[in-house]
This record gives C-alpha cells, sequence and structure tokens, in this order.
C-alpha cells in the first residue's frame, strides 16, 4: 500500500482532534453498555435525533441488568418516536440473554457479540473499538461512502463482491492506537464533512489522495442503489372513544410493521372495518367521523392511512380489556410504545384534562 494510504488514518485523527464530536452523552462515560445502546439507536437515525432518547433512555434503564429485567412496554415506550422498533426489541432480547449467558454483561468478543439479536459485524467492531480500544474496523453507511470516494470504488455498496472490497479496505487503515477516537472519526467524518450531498472537498484533510475528488466523481461514488417503484399501500385506522375520552388500543402482532406497539385497530377496508367494529364496540359504524388521512413512509412502502372517529363508545359485551386491547387515558399514552404518527394523531384529537 502507499504511503497516502498508510496515513489515512493520522490525518483523520487530526481532523477528528480539530473539528470532531468529543461531547456526545454516549462518551461520558463511554462503557460497554452505553456504546452499545448509542450504535443501535445511531443506525438508521441522525445524532441529534438520538441523543434525548439515548438520555432519557439511560435514566430509566442505566445498566445491561436493568434493560433486562424491564417489560418490553417499557422498552418500546422510551424507543416510541426513534422509529425502526425492531432495533428496540432486539436490544431487549440482547440483554436478557446477556443475562442468561454473560453474567449481565456485553461480551468482549466479536462472535459471541455478532450472536447477540441486532449486533452484526460493523456494529460489533463498533463496540469492541469503543467499549474498549480492541482493533476492529466498522462499515456503516458514513465509512462505505468515504472509502468508496478515497479509492474510487463504483458499483452498490450493498451488494456481497462490493461490500467485500470495502471491509477489506477499512481493515487495511486501522491504526494501532487509539481505536476508539479513530471509529468516532470515521462516522463524524462522514455525518459532517464527506456528507452524501455537497461534500466540503476543499478543506478535507483527505483530498490530495482522493480519487473521487481526482477523477470528478465525487457526485456519483458511492454508487446509489437501484431504484424500483415504492409501492403504496392504504389502511384504515379506527379511534373509538368512550364516554371518558379514553381511546381504544390494541397491541400489534409480534412480528411485522410496528411489532408489539400499541396502535389503533387496522383494517385494510370498510368491510372488514364493519366487522371488526361490530363484534368489538357498541355503537354505529357509519356514524364515524372522517379524519384528516395520514402518509407515512417505510422503508419499502408508503401508507395512506384514513383515521374513523366514533365517540361515547363502550365494548361489547363479548369482549373486555385485556393484554392486546384496552382503553387508555391521554395522560397514560406516554407510558406505552405507540407508532409516531399514531401518537401525533392522538394527542391532537383527544384533549387534555384539566388541573
Amino acid at each position: 500500500m502507499n504511503t497516502a494510504a498508510d496515513d489515512f488514518a493520522s490525518r483523520l485523527l487530526a481532523w477528528y482532534d480539530r473539528a470532531g464530536r468529543h461531547d456526545l452523552p454516549w462518551m461520558h462515560p463511554r462503557t460497554p453498555y452505553r456504546v452499545w445502546l448509542s450504535e443501535i439507536m445511531l443506525q438508521q437515525t441522525q445524532v441529534q435525533t438520538v441523543m434525548p432518547y439515548f438520555e432519557r433512555f439511560v435514566a430509566a434503564l442505566p445498566t445491561l441488568p436493568a434493560l433486562a429485567a424491564a417489560s418490553q412496554d417499557d422498552v418500546l415506550a422510551l424507543w416510541s418516536g426513534l422509529g425502526y422498533y425492531a432495533r428496540a426489541r432486539n436490544l431487549h432480547a440482547a440483554a436478557k440473554l446477556c443475562v442468561e449467558r454473560h453474567d449481565g454483561e456485553l461480551p468482549r468478543d466479536p462472535d459471541a457479540l455478532t450472536a447477540l439479536p441486532g449486533i452484526g459485524r460493523s456494529t460489533a467492531g463498533a463496540i469492541l473499538a469503543q467499549a474498549w480500544g480492541d482493533r476492529f474496523a466498522i462499515l456503516d453507511g458514513n465509512v462505505k461512502r468515504v472509502l468508496a470516494r478515497f479509492h474510487g470504488v463504483a458499483g452498490w455498496p450493498g451488494t456481497p463482491a462490493v461490500e467485500k472490497a470495502l471491509w477489506l479496505l477499512a481493515e487495511s487503515h486501522l491504526p494501532h492506537e487509539r481505536l476508539a477516537d479513530y471509529t468516532q472519526a470515521q462516522m463524524d467524518f462522514g455525518a459532517t464533512l464527506c456528507t452524501r450531498h455537497d461534500p466540503a472537498c476543499v478543506i478535507c484533510p483527505l483530498q490530495a489522495d482522493c480519487v473521487a475528488l481526482r477523477d470528478g466523481r465525487v457526485a456519483e461514488l458511492p454508487t446509489a442503489k437501484p431504484s424500483k417503484p415504492i409501492p403504496e399501500r392504504h389502511a384504515l385506522l379506527l379511534l373509538a372513544e368512550d364516554a371518558g375520552q379514553r381511546v381504544l388500543l390494541q397491541k400489534r402482532p409480534p412480528t411485522g410493521i410496528w411489532a408489539s406497539l400499541w396502535s389503533l385497530p387496522e383494517a385494510a377496508d370498510h368491510e372488514t372495518a364493519r366487522a371488526w367494529f361490530a363484534s368489538h364496540l357498541q355503537g354505529d359504524y357509519d356514524h364515524a367521523e372522517a379524519l384528516a388521512p395520514i402518509a407515512h413512509a417505510f422503508t419499502h412502502y408508503h401508507v395512506q392511512l384514513q383515521p374513523l372517529r366514533w365517540r361515547g363508545l363502550g365494548l361489547s359485551a363479548a369482549v373486555r380489556d385485556n393484554d392486546d386491547l384496552r382503553w387508555v387515558a391521554r395522560d397514560e399514552l406516554v407510558s406505552l410504545g405507540i407508532p409516531a404518527p399514531v401518537r401525533k394523531l392522538l394527542l391532537a384529537v383527544i384533549p387534555a384534562r384539566s388541573s
């Protein structure tokens, strides 16, 4: 490898010392549990969004055993609004396995770490490097972008061949010290300087040896994922209120979108909605008030949700509150994991109780 590639890490660390982020909440103290939690929260989510969630989460569940002992509802309530809820369910499941298998600690072993739910190779490397200073590479989206540009690697990084090439490059640049700082430096560099759009090449410490900059290919690297039409789905949300202005919530199935969260009952069409209404509620389905539709985007499709509202209803004699169905007052919403668009709707339509 040439000299320019050999001092990739040293130039990045020098940049980090000048311009990197040194005061993120999971750095003080930088324990394995806090590093792990931050890495899971930061998957597909920006730092500024994560920070208040992280601080609220560790205040409520400060240790791995505390997380393992918490109920799933409590964990999902703390996560509510961050999205990608499988991360929270995997976090909770992994904590329980750590208590069962590793004396309530995260294991300091890459194979044991990647055996836990929600921890892949890059996340394991980030934990090992930041929590213990071990010499492991990471390859998140920011690192893929930097390496693809610096080395001129074409092809969508999601393909096995390109990803393998990027892993080899990531490992080739690892320094022999300051692994925690180097790991953070890579993430900061991609997030704040070598960004997806409008990267600051003019002040980049790697500019002299960047293949993409030399060849005028910065905008095209890394190669974008091949596009395909995003499907759109439609569904009805059944917003039933009782005489006390409590709303009826239903726990979603343990798999699929918004798994295990509390939400409004949902139906694909009016025929299905009418049947569910008739078997669960006392009232007239045709007296529904149609509220403003809600547009929500998931990773693989978009959904249009049409809320229908009824007031002053009760459950049918054959149905009562249970583990999967309950009446909830406005001030109880904070204690439940509820999808962000549904929570926003409920807070908008259910009046706050006067003190």
